[in-house]
């Protein structure tokens, strides 16, 4: 629902603000008085092109702005969520910013977005009780996309058939179809540049394989080679130590046992001296002890006779493994296991081909018969649909016109079903029916949607509905019963009408007045909420013109009361 309406510096509009609210508002207006620019303004916010010609003369740039309410539209919600825009209090803030030389911003939420979002969010082409119902449908001297349609036609007729569940269990069947051809597509591919592959694929697998290490073993390998590259420095230097300690004539061992031995002989004569040769002693044990693990050490690398150069190969092998299938071992592991199963699906196309076939022969057996089911159902309801379609033109005055529906079954199967569906309109005996978007004007389209929102009631997502020319050359009875089947369809959700009419005005549950005057060499526009005395004068405008008189007032008056008083009772009368 469209709270609120922000607009500055557009065309005439210096500055205008309107809070609309749930039910029928009713815009009115002199002639000239700038309705047009109001529905501009909203068509705007709706996605339509803007452009710099719109800025108020000695303005720098327009700005529109329109507020939502998505309590009831959890499915806008989950799409500006997708698009990762953020939803505070269940509202979106749509803002159209038009600069000079055509440079214009559209926002979400505040969030800089495009036009093509902002169309697919807020009047989709497709709509009704189907997955993309917009926010706003726009009806009258603007183009009416929606209702020109094939897609939105097939909508509808949805609806009125309460086929709904139905074809959302048909296209799931459909997306299943579509995704299983997706992969036979892709394994037949496969298959055919299969032996080609094969071979990379194995050639890979046994590179990786020849090459078995663990991990954290190519740090302790790096430090091996590093240790055998050196081996013979280092067995020289243990060489020279275990001399040094005891092998040599001279050597450390040999001169301490030589201290100790002369010692003994000199220690019971100073107590001091007995206590420093033990401190020799132990060093002399420590000594012999650090020589036989030396030796032990020495014996090891003499009895290693790993070959530095084949664990340097490995080692390059595996750094080159590295840089192919990514630095980590769980990144070798990671593409090890996917060329295994590669190769596993090659092996195994052909039988992968056949069960994908045969799955994809049931889709479309079980696609064939829903879809058949979903003609069926549709066909059936068609009669009906544009009888009473006909009878709420018929009550709106629309001589000559008639309703129709061309349905055709589809032979094969598309995305919504297999059935093609377009809405036609006849305008006399003589002429053929033919599709909307050939015959009807503005005002034709309005009352046509008028009349298939009366018999089809409010839809899954409620939206507001935006009225313009719907009263164009009806007066009278005419008059009461277009108002009445605008009420009819604000019921559960918002429509805002642009009128002329005083029936009509007198039926909304919110009445705005659109007036414009000349303001020194510019024009100013503004929008005033009716209520009370004001709402009646506005009223006795409509029905007596510019004089307004003490009878028409009257009128007017009567007009309010009655109105509310029988609309319940009225309505209760009106065909579906």
């Amino acid at each position: 629902m469209l709270t609120e309406l922000n607009v500055n510096q557009f065309a005439i509009i210096e500055k205008l603000n309107i809070q609309f609210k749930q039910g029928l508002n009713i815009i009115s207006g002199e002639t000239g008085a700038g309705k047009s620019v109001l529905l501009r303004s909203l068509s705007l916010l709706m996605g339509a092109k803007a452009s710099s010609e719109f800025i108020r003369t000695g303005s720098t740039q327009s700005q529109i702005e329109g507020r939502f309410d998505l309590t009831l539209r959890p499915d806008i919600a989950l799409h500006l969520q997708s698009l990762d825009i953020p939803l505070q209090d269940q509202e979106l803030i749509v803002r159209r910013i038009i600069g000079p030389g055509d440079k214009n911003k559209v926002y979400l939420n505040s969030c800089l977005s495009t036009l093509a979002v902002l169309r697919d969010i807020v009047a989709p082409l497709i709509e009704v009780a189907g997955k993309n119902a917009p926010l706003i449908e726009l009806t009258g001297q603007h183009e009416n996309k929606n209702l020109l349609s094939k897609n939105y036609h097939l909508d509808l007729l949805d609806q009125y058939a309460q086929s709904w569940p139905l074809r959302n269990h048909y296209e799931t069947l459909w997306g299943e179809f579509i995704k299983n051809e997706e992969s036979l597509k892709a394994l037949q591919n496969k298959s055919q540049t299969g032996s080609q592959r094969l071979d990379f694929l194995l050639f890979q697998r046994d590179e990786i394989q020849q090459c078995p290490l663990k991990q954290g073993e190519d740090i302790e390998l790096e430090l091996k080679v590093k240790k055998l590259k050196s081996k013979q420095k280092l067995l020289q230097y243990l060489h020279s130590i275990l001399t040094s300690l005891e092998d040599d004539d001279d050597s450390v061992i040999l001169r301490l046992q030589k201290i100790m031995q002369k010692g003994q002989e000199f220690s019971p004569l100073d107590a001091r001296l007995h206590e420093k040769l033990n401190s020799i002693h132990q060093a002399l044990n420590i000594i012999q002890d650090t020589h036989f693990d030396l030796n032990k050490i020495l014996e090891e690398l003499n009895n290693d006779h790993e070959d530095a150069e084949s664990l340097e190969e490995k080692l390059s092998n595996w750094r080159k493994l590295q840089k192919k299938y990514g630095p980590q071992f769980e990144d070798l592991q990671r593409s090890l296991h996917e060329i295994e199963n590669e190769i596993q699906e090659i092996q195994n196309s052909e039988s992968l081909i056949q069960a994908l076939t045969k799955k994809q022969n049931e889709l479309m057996n079980r696609i064939s018969t829903e879809g058949t089911k979903l003609h069926a159902i549709r066909q059936s309801v068609i009669k009906k649909l544009t009888e009473k379609v006909n009878t709420h033109l018929k009550d709106l005055n629309m001589k000559g016109v008639t309703f129709h529906v061309h349905i055709q079954a589809l032979s094969t199967p598309q995305a919504s079903g297999m059935t093609e569906v377009e809405f036609l309109s006849q305008t006399s005996p003589q002429d053929p029916p033919r599709p909307l978007v050939k015959v009807s004007s503005g005002g034709e389209l309005s009352r046509i949607l008028l009349s298939l929102k009366c018999v089809l009631g409010t839809s899954t997502f409620p939206r507001t509905y935006l009225f313009d020319e719907v009263d164009t050359g009806v007066s009278g009875v005419t008059a009461n019963k277009v108002a009445r089947k605008l009420h009819q369809i604000s019921t559960g959700q918002q429509v805002i009408c642009v009128t002329h009419l005083p029936q009509v005005a007198a039926v909304g549950d919110h009445h705005f007045c659109i007036q414009k005057s000349p303001t020194g060499k510019s024009v100013h526009m503004e929008i005033n909420f009716l209520e009370g005395q004001d709402r009646i004068r506005e009223i006795a405008r409509l029905i007596s013109g510019e004089k307004i008189t003490s009878t028409s007032l009257a009128h007017a008056k009567e007009l309010l009361t009655s109105s509310k008083k029988n609309l319940s009772k009225i309505s209760e009368l009106e065909p579906r």
